[in-house]
């Protein structure tokens, strides 16, 4: 009999847990990595990847005289502002009162392309002291 009276008040705590559990919110993600569509948090403003431009890199299998460079569209957003700019690997665009960098780029580009989906970018903001 004890199991039957249970079963009212277990029923609602055991649907409201699972209801609670469905609403995922995605992670924060901190300077990155990122993918394409993915926001980093970058000590300040927020970073969007939106479009690869271009790879230039040198496939890690062939040695190159230059290393080449990711041109990267972003989306970036701080308080009330949001514009799309172009970061070049390691290159430090203006934003706002600081400097924001491509720091990195993965996979390592190989004689293979690499799908938009598999590139992960990390970002780094200097400035807003």
């Amino acid at each position: 009999m004890r199991s039957y009276m249970m079963l009212p008040i277990a029923l609602p705590l055991t649907l409201a847990g699972c209801a609670a559990g469905s609403a995922s919110t995605p992670p924060r993600v901190e300077n990155g990595p990122v993918a394409l569509g993915q926001t980093a948090y970058v000590d300040g403003p927020q970073v969007t990847p939106l479009e690869v431009l271009e790879d230039s890199r040198c496939p890690k299998e062939v040695r190159c005289v230059w290393a080449g460079q990711v041109k990267l569209r972003v989306r970036v957003t701080g308080g009330a502002w949001s514009r799309e700019i172009e970061l070049v690997s390691n290159k430090p665009v203006q934003v706002a009162d600081g400097a924001l960098r491509l720091v990195a780029v993965t996979p390592e580009r190989s004689q293979a392309a690499i799908r938009p989906q598999d590139y992960r970018f990390t970002f780094r903001f200097d400035g807003g002291y």
